[in-house]
């Protein structure tokens, strides 16, 4: 189940994605597990995870949700948030770290300046922040992956690419993105579900990709086992990616560290 549907955007002017020349032949398939807020303990538990198999964790925070007056705009983010010493750790550790709004405000709903304000609150706390972090190289992941295209062309005028819901910028029953071959900026579409544990559906949308012609799929997730909206389990995530390790045609990647290839 979708957290929301929301009206497909229309084309970015001087978007080009295409299929990729600078990606192995033999990998024709691209996944990203995009797991969103900040939970410290399931963010910690992913990254070991990760590690265990030699690869980097895809992490997006709320910038605030650290602060006394982050107020959860729900009960799915009520699990204890990490800070900036976490983060700075764990990208140190070589786990990809990105934004995920300022306070996890669903921006369609917000007057557009009101809007605009959050990401640039969230931009520039993560600038002064975020050890090493650049903007213009940054993924912004829209919270409730609600976006417009104004909004989405606000961000790339300063970051490198935004995650949003698949059904707002792919094809009718588009779930993998084509991979990347230009320097964008990029628009990318994520699938998201819940908000009860998902293993089953991760388990149906990753087995349908590696037996689809390939691309670059984006599974949007959150945290582990009981914290988040749509958890997997701990159990799930280990001997997925222990499996998922062992296809010589699949390639399990950070968002940022795909565009870095462009």
């Amino acid at each position: 189940m979708r957290r929301r549907k929301f009206i497909k955007s229309t084309a970015l002017a001087g978007l080009a994605i295409g299929l990729g020349a600078c990606y192995e032949k033999s990998k024709t398939h691209i996944l990203t597990l995009s797991f969103d807020d900040g939970f410290k303990n399931s963010f910690y538990r992913i990254a070991d995870i990760h590690e265990e198999y030699g690869l980097k964790a895809c992490l997006n925070v709320i910038a605030s949700g650290h602060l006394p007056s982050f107020i959860p705009p729900d009960k799915y983010q009520m699990a204890p948030m990490g800070d900036f010493v976490d983060w700075n750790k764990l990208k140190n550790r070589g786990h990809e770290v990105m934004p995920h709004s300022w306070a996890h405000l669903n921006l369609i709903e917000l007057p557009l300046e009101k809007a605009k304000e959050n990401i640039d609150k969230c931009l520039d706390y993560f600038e002064k922040n975020l050890e090493g972090f650049q903007t213009s190289e940054a993924v912004y992941n829209f919270a409730f992956n609600a976006s417009t295209p104004v909004l989405e062309d606000y961000l790339l005028e300063r970051v490198r690419a935004v995650r949003t819901g698949a059904w707002n910028i792919l094809g009718s029953g588009e779930k993998a993105n084509p991979f990347p071959s230009s320097s964008g900026p990029f628009k990318l579409g994520c699938l998201s579900y819940g908000p009860d544990n998902i293993d089953e559906r991760v388990e149906k949308e990753v087995n349908g990709f590696l037996n689809s012609s390939g691309g670059w799929l984006v599974l949007n997730l959150h945290g582990l086992d009981k914290e988040g909206w749509g958890p997997i389990s701990t159990n799930y995530l280990d001997k997925l990616l222990k499996r998922l390790k062992k296809v010589d045609y699949l390639e399990i990647l950070p968002s940022g560290e795909v565009l870095k290839r462009v």
